[in-house]
């Protein structure tokens, strides 16, 4: 049962907003008169006057005012975007004036003015992501007139919180989405106020259970969100500063100890596995001081804590921690990992039992329908097997393609469609959607530029997406190329996919070193995207991705005694640096393109260590699924499937991506490398 006292109508209410934690609701807009036309509002300035045009600046310095205007709405200064948008009465992209007018005061506009930005845009891109905003503070003032009006209308509807919201402004009418909440409430770091607002709503109204919520403070806990542990051990009726520091000091709560109610031993739960993080000795040693103390439930959930923070490490004695756990109720992520520390065992049958034990969305996952696979055929079950390995076998991906391998197949080019006719590329041409994603690729506003490409080609045919390709490709966007003709199922143009550029360097640098040409167009599809200007948030930089400290290092090396920091942006000199570097890596990780490919994404500091745990030589797909980062683990699917295919398009022969995989052998004597 939950604290009657928390659920008591306005003390309920009033509880929650003196905490801080659970944001009070703005009061909801008034309807809208049926007889007020959408058109009738027109772009105002603060406080509802029309704004007075100024004059246009010159037409060479009207990108420089629209930069200004971008940053301005994205710092929410309203009046300096309405003098700037003022000042643009005949920009190009006028759709985008108006919405950076609009959006740094969209909680203060009427729903006659945001309808009239819809409807004159209606149909385009920046019409749809004004949708989103507005469904936002639709959703933040619980207007949920206007909100459940509008959500059918948002065509992408990927936005986590307008989904939370939906499913709010639904509770609040009392129907029951206790089974749709339990599935969509899996990211707490993400919840903000709308989740949050869903969580606590459905926990008054009954549909969630104290377990739900136990559920969603292991959650927190297990995911570092501290904001999300408060609130939901307030609805239980605990303490939300024993909360926040059993995610944040986890010591300091553990030190209390267990506690005599089940919200006392959840919240110490959720600090053993913190603790477990930095200390497996120290979180093992207390578990087993206190398991007199716990249920028999309550210390499977604690070794369940233990075993994912051992399996992030890929420790030793995951396993058997994983075999202490057995019946507690796992989550999403403890799933997979507990799956992985199964597959590095070679332990089938609890492979198996994990994937099965998965909700359907995630047993479906493309990995899981492939391991499972591999778990029936180790058990015998060669055709269960197989029936799977074709679900996933005609999918161009990592795991498509080692179905592949266990049915018998190669990786082989499919027939090149007809090329786009002069009719078709100048449809494509002609589209204002292009002629708007051009103009921001070329002032560098890639994400802009990337919205508008996206949602042209959203309901393009495939002899239109081959033709949108062939345009990108015509005015340097590679990125969008590969994208848009990854989109085909049944014409292809593998020549769009994984294109070759500045083959003319590449090609004879990597023969010069010994490397397979194929592994590094593959690496430079996933760093840069052929993006010559690329830059990662870490420093990065060109179409190889090169750290600066190690493009220094590197030249060093190679003698290249003229290197400035300047030149990693020019495209010879990133190469050239970037294929000494893969080439070091690689003798470093003595040939293997798996561990040289973790290597140059993670550091070759880390793929030591990773390739230190190993007692015997390990197949490589398992390597590669184990790998403990999320990132390097995707980063490396997706480099050697890259290779894969550029070396069945450059040989012309069929490939096996299990082959190029290999095994991976336990440490030998590497060098240190930056």
């Amino acid at each position: 049962m939950f604290p009657q006292k928390l659920f008591a109508g306005a003390a309920f209410a009033a509880t929650f907003a003196a905490s801080g934690l659970f944001p009070a609701p703005a009061a909801a807009q008034v309807e809208p008169a049926a007889s007020a036309p959408a058109s009738a509002a027109a772009p105002a300035a603060p406080g509802g006057n029309i704004a007075v045009l100024a004059p246009a600046p010159p037409a060479d310095a009207q990108d420089d005012v629209f930069a200004q205007l971008r940053e301005a709405a994205r710092k929410g200064d309203a009046d300096k975007a309405a003098e700037l948008a003022a000042r643009l009465p005949d920009y190009p992209i006028p759709s985008y004036v108006d919405y950076y007018r609009l959006k740094p005061r969209l909680r203060d506009a009427s729903p006659p003015e945001v309808l009239a930005f819809l409807k004159r845009w209606e149909g385009s891109a920046i019409a749809d992501r004004m949708r989103n905003d507005w469904l936002l503070e639709l959703g933040r003032q619980r207007d949920w007139f206007n909100f459940d009006r509008e959500l059918p209308l948002f065509v992408k509807n990927d936005d986590y919180q307008v989904k939370c919201y939906a499913l709010l402004s639904r509770a609040s009418k009392g129907q029951n989405v206790a089974a749709e909440a339990r599935t969509l409430l899996d990211n707490p770091p993400l919840y903000g106020e709308a989740c949050a607002a869903l969580v606590a709503q459905l926990a008054q109204s009954g549909q969630f259970t104290t377990n739900d919520l136990y559920a969603q403070l292991r959650l927190a806990g297990e995911q570092h969100a501290t904001g999300p542990a408060r609130r939901t051990t307030l609805l239980l009726g605990g303490s939300d500063t024993r909360a926040a520091q059993a995610v944040d000091l986890p010591a300091v709560a553990m030190a209390r100890g267990v506690g005599n109610s089940r919200l006392e031993h959840e919240i110490y739960l959720v600090a053993l596995g913190r603790m477990a993080r930095t200390s497996l000795k120290l979180a093992t040693v207390a578990l087993n001081k206190n398991a007199p103390k716990l249920s028999a439930e309550e210390r499977a959930i604690g070794w369940s804590n233990v075993a994912l923070a051992a399996s992030m490490t890929l420790a030793p004695e995951a396993y058997g921690y994983w075999q202490q756990a057995a019946n507690a109720p796992l989550s999403a992520y403890q799933r997979e990992w507990k799956t992985r520390i199964a597959l590095r065992r070679g332990d089938w049958k609890m492979v198996r039992a994990t994937i099965e034990s998965m909700p359907p969305e995630q047993q479906q996952q493309a990995a899981w329908t492939y391991w499972l696979g591999r778990a029936l055929l180790a058990q015998g079950r060669k055709e269960d097997g197989q029936a799977l390995f074709r679900q996933i076998a005609s999918q161009n991906h990592f795991y498509g393609q080692l179905a592949m391998d266990e049915l018998g197949m190669q990786v082989t080019i499919p027939p090149a469609a007809m090329p786009p006719t002069p009719a078709e590329l100048g449809q494509v041409s002609a589209d204002p959607g292009f002629k708007r994603a051009l103009k921001f690729f070329a002032m560098r506003m890639r994400f802009e530029g990337t919205r508008e490409w996206n949602w042209t080609v959203s309901n393009f045919n495939e002899r239109q997406l081959l033709a949108a390709a062939d345009y990108a490709r015509q005015n340097g966007i590679l990125d969008r190329m590969v994208n848009t003709s990854e989109r085909t199922r049944t014409e292809f143009d593998y020549t769009q996919r994984f294109p070759a550029p500045h083959d003319d360097i590449l090609q004879p640098t990597a023969r010069n070193l010994g490397l397979d040409r194929a592994w590094v167009y593959g690496l430079i599809r996933q760093e840069s995207r052929f993006i010559t200007d690329a830059r990662s948030g870490v420093g990065a930089s060109g179409l190889m991705q090169v750290m600066p400290s190690t493009a220094k290092w590197v030249a060093g090396k190679i003698g290249l005694s003229d290197y400035a920091h300047d030149m990693l942006h020019d495209i010879r000199t990133n190469i050239t640096l970037g294929t000494n570097y893969l080439n070091m890596v690689l003798g470093n990780a003595e040939g293997s393109q798996v561990l040289a490919t973790a290597a140059y994404n993670a550091g070759p500091g880390r793929a030591r260590t990773w390739r230190g745990l190993l007692d015997a030589p390990m197949e490589g797909a398992v390597f590669v699924e184990t790998i403990p980062f999320e990132e390097t683990r995707t980063y490396v699917r997706n480099v050697m499937s890259n290779a894969t295919n550029y070396a069945a398009l450059f040989e012309k022969r069929p490939q096996s991506l299990k082959a190029r995989l290999g095994t991976v052998t336990p440490r030998g004597n590497g060098i240190g490398l930056p």
